[in-house]
């Protein structure tokens, strides 16, 4: 499989921000996990580029599976505040990871005979306000009540009314937590096309 590295590469990320998304930082805003977690669509797009889209559905199923097995071990965790994995977080995590990759395939692929820099781009943007999107709103927002009240009450936290990014007009903390999450993602959607255009030219040279 000459995809294999995608493979352990996509797990691997995906394994890091579900431990790195424990730890807060900007006042409680972010996590660090938000910051390794975009690089899931560098490798799906770094895949499909240089071995087609479908080795990056293979890669993206296995960053999936990855995602679920650390869910299910995070909802058995139990911290201070209750679990380390909310039960509707693993709902959304899933949800939103498988969703928003696959949407990242198809319209990378819809792009890929232009411009180099524009189906990454493109897919990555539309991929991540996906991911954000599906994961916020199925996590923490209040008309969704489909999980039962345990799960509704493990992440009322989110829903506290604070300024919006700690500076702006009142608003349920989870809205400033996804604006926080898209605004990084998008910041490293343009950052990830240097190593885009990298890892491409190298994977390329050496499949010619």
């Amino acid at each position: 499989m000459k995809f294999l590295p995608g493979v352990i590469a996509m797990a691997a990320t995906v394994v890091a921000s579900n431990i790195l998304v424990q730890f807060l930082i900007l006042d409680g805003i972010l996590t660090w996990g938000a910051f390794t977690y975009p690089i899931a669509f560098l490798i799906n797009e770094v895949t499909n580029r240089v071995y087609g889209p479908k080795a990056a559905r293979q890669v993206v199923f296995a960053g999936f599976v990855t995602g679920i097995i650390c869910s299910l071990i995070g909802t058995q965790i139990m911290l201070e505040f209750g679990p380390a994995v909310a039960i509707r977080t693993a709902y959304a995590s899933a949800i939103a990871f498988g969703a928003a990759q696959l949407l990242d395939i198809a319209v990378f692929n819809r792009l890929r005979t232009q411009a180099w820099w524009k189906a990454p781009l493109i897919s990555s943007i539309c991929g991540s306000i996906l991911d954000t999107v599906l994961f916020f709103t199925i996590s923490f927002a209040l008309f969704i009540t489909i999980f039962g009240a345990v799960a509704d009450e493990q992440i009322a936290w989110a829903s506290e009314t604070v300024p919006l990014l700690t500076f702006g007009p009142d608003a349920p903390l989870w809205v400033s937590l996804a604006i926080a999450d898209w605004g990084v993602k998008m910041a490293i959607a343009v950052i990830a096309l240097v190593p885009f255009r990298a890892f491409v030219r190298y994977l390329m040279a050496r499949t010619a």
